[in-house]
């Protein structure tokens, strides 16, 4: 679905969005101040009526100085065509709840918190949604390490799940990175003369 789509230019700039087609679709840039007006009218306007919020997700960047990108993916029925919404922000910076234009961004939004760490103000209930209510950190920030900061196992003498810290009992391994089809180095096997260049 290809989107035929194009925004007033006056409009963009009064809700301060920078326009741009990425992969033949539109995609707006808007400040967090203005989301909410902006979502608004592209949902009740005319010619634009995007109804339906598929998805809101979240992207990490670490060296930029708003690291987190929260991107709202919108549908027009009406006009068979698909929008992308980007706020930058970072980890102490809310960004509006949209929860009170869309109900379904309630639990996208809470997943978005839950994995990244970006607060939405206004959420009427900002809590975890994909891990445990005492998981420590967010981890799909690049971060995060990947072996993570606690392991739980059922512990038979307390009679329940128990939290430890993660302890890594293999050291450090230094790997060769050979494949197991190269081969021995004395002799060419069938094939490999095409990669080296003999004959």
């Amino acid at each position: 679905m290809k989107s035929a789509w194009t925004p007033d230019a006056s409009h963009l700039s009064k809700y301060s969005a920078a326009a741009e087609i990425n992969n033949g679709e539109m995609v707006l840039n808007t400040t967090h101040d203005k989301l909410l007006s902006l979502m608004k009218y592209l949902r009740d306007e005319p010619d634009c009526l995007f109804k339906v919020l598929v998805d809101i997700g979240g992207v990490d960047y670490p060296d930029r100085p708003l690291r987190f990108e929260v991107v709202y993916q919108l549908l027009s029925l009406k006009h068979n065509c698909r929008l992308r919404v980007k706020v930058a922000t970072d980890d102490k910076t809310p960004i509006p709840s949209v929860t009170c234009l869309y109900s379904c961004a309630n639990w996208f939004e809470r997943e978005v918190w839950d994995m990244y760490g970006v607060l939405f103000s206004d959420h009427p209930d900002l809590r975890r949604i994909l891990t445990d209510y005492g998981f420590d950190g967010h981890p799909q920030r690049k971060d995060f390490p990947l072996t993570g900061y606690v392991e739980l196992r059922y512990d038979v003498e307390q009679k329940r799940v128990v939290y430890e810290p993660v302890k890594l009992n293999q050291a450090y391994r230094n790997f060769d990175y050979l494949s197991p089809w190269e081969g021995p180095a004395e002799y060419v096997l069938p094939g490999d003369e095409k990669a080296t260049g003999s004959k």
